[in-house]
């Protein structure tokens, strides 16, 4: 069964609530509910004793935001030609308690703006079987599998979509104004993908966010974190396979034997105050694969911490580059995000970084210039670049690129995309256009050196950046479109 993703979204029986936390508790105890409703039908369906004209199916929560007209001012309604008048928003919301500590903030910052009235009830939107219960067709037979569909929904291509964080909604007065960026479709279709590709549960994920591509990372991180870990400063250390560490030093499984196409690993705190690495491997696609999922859980900012070539005479291995701008010769995001969009640095990332860089190594000033350089990184999709440098040349000139890698643009562009704030710090690990290309062996103790002070960097930035996001000065004004939904 399909759902018909073309009606408005719209709430039913919905009741107001006074306080965040009872629009939260109200939308977890339904959620539970219909899966509730949705497990019994599939076990009466295995069982063979579902009706044929039981129609009762689970649909997911929804939560609805009415600002006053007097209010409807500070929220943009574009050249409409409208007087102004109550502004409608409205969400399907899909496992709350994941949630739970995201939505009460936001909700807390949209009532003390606007002082709004907040529904919650049912929505018309059907929950997927595939969503709810992710192994349920493993113990049917063929015959009940192949009518599966025909008693309960499948996920629904049209509503799991990113119109929403594309735009495409933004004259779209059919019914509410979207309360987020994603459909509670899209959001669970990218947490049954997060824990494929990561091979971690959503819940274990940290809100600081570095991505690298480097096994050696992976090793000082996992070094670092159980450190935090028997100091009492973390929690727990997650890792691959549900492997979990905490203060007593004895993990709670063997490392996974088959590790995912892009292992993850949490430093937990108390307060969703730690840290995630991500080993994303090599290329754009990539990037863009695990930030199209991970954007979904709202982190606060994410950060590539990774290698690049060189492309300046100056540049020596192990020396450090700071991504003021992009040029984007990836190419898997141009049908989404326009090359011609410009990706504006976000400050308070910036300046975290060059601190981070003075904290860590000591130096600055003229020193830290010498080890330290700014600039535009070229992100391409060819991992032999080299081979055409001639049709490179003149592009790589044009644009006074410093540096090229496989990520940092996608990683970026998606963060432009998805309103999450992100930054770029590269380490210089072959210089192609000076005679060092990255071979076998070819990297000196000195570049060695510099992954586990990278790491270090990287994780320095983010408590800087913990302490922003803490103030409320974290999440910039520049990442805001026309028209954009509620909840951040």
């Amino acid at each position: 069964m399909k759902s018909d993703a073309t009606k408005p979204l719209s709430i039913i029986d919905g009741i107001v609530v006074k306080t965040p936390e009872e629009a939260v508790d109200r939308l977890i105890a339904l959620y539970s509910e219909q899966i509730g409703v949705l497990e019994k039908r599939f076990e009466n369906f295995a069982a063979g004793t579902l009706a044929e004209d039981d129609h009762h199916h689970a649909v997911y929560p929804a939560l609805t935001v009415e600002i006053p007209a007097e209010k409807a001012t500070m929220t943009s309604s574009l050249a409409l030609g409208q007087i102004s008048s109550r502004h409608d928003f409205c969400a399907a919301m899909t496992n709350p308690a994941l949630f739970q500590k995201y939505l009460i903030r936001q909700l807390t910052k949209i009532i003390k703006r606007y002082e709004p009235t907040i529904r919650v009830g049912l929505s018309n939107r059907p929950i997927p079987l595939s969503f709810a219960l992710e192994a349920a067709s493993g113990r049917l037979d063929r015959e009940q599998r192949d009518s599966l569909q025909n008693f309960f929904y499948t996920p629904d291509l049209v509503s799991t979509n990113d119109d929403i964080v594309d735009g495409k909604t933004i004259l779209d007065r059919s019914g509410p104004l979207p309360l987020s960026l994603f459909t509670a479709e899209r959001t669970d279709y990218s947490l049954n993908r997060i824990k494929h590709y990561t091979a971690t549960a959503p819940e274990h994920f940290q809100p600081y966010i570095l991505f690298t591509n480097y096994q050696r990372y992976v090793d000082e991180f996992i070094e670092w974190g159980l450190e935090e870990v028997k100091a009492g400063r973390a929690e727990r250390l997650v890792e691959p396979g549900g492997r979990i560490t905490e203060a007593d030093g004895i993990p709670s499984c063997d490392p996974i034997a088959k590790p995912p196409q892009m292992p993850a690993y949490h430093l937990v705190r108390e307060g969703q105050r730690g840290v995630t690495l991500v080993n994303i491997g090599v290329g754009p696609s990539n990037a863009k694969t695990i930030t199209d999922h991970l954007a979904v859980l709202r982190p606060h900012v994410w950060l590539m911490i990774g290698h690049c070539g060189g492309l300046r005479r100056t540049q020596r291995l192990g020396d450090y580059v700071l991504a003021h701008a992009y040029l984007r010769d990836d190419h898997v995001l141009d049908h989404a995000l326009p090359p011609s969009v410009p990706l504006p640095t976000i400050a308070e990332v910036q300046l975290a970084l060059s601190k981070a860089v003075s904290d860590v190594t000591g130096i600055e000033g003229k020193e830290m210039k010498e080890h330290l350089r700014t600039g535009t990184v070229v992100t391409t999709d060819d991992r032999n670049w080299e081979l055409r440098f001639e049709d490179l040349a003149v592009l790589l000139n044009q644009s006074r690129a410093i540096a090229i890698d496989m990520e940092s643009a996608t990683i970026a562009a998606a963060g432009y995309r998805f309103r999450v704030p992100y930054g770029t710090l590269l380490c210089v690990s072959d210089r192609p256009l000076h005679g060092e290309i990255k071979l076998p062996g070819m990297a000196n103790a000195f570049y060695q050196e510099r992954v586990g002070q990278h790491l270090e960097i990287g994780i320095r930035t983010l408590e800087l950046l913990r302490s922003e996001a803490e103030k409320g000065t974290l999440h910039s004004r520049k990442l805001r479109s026309f028209d954009e939904p509620l909840l951040r």
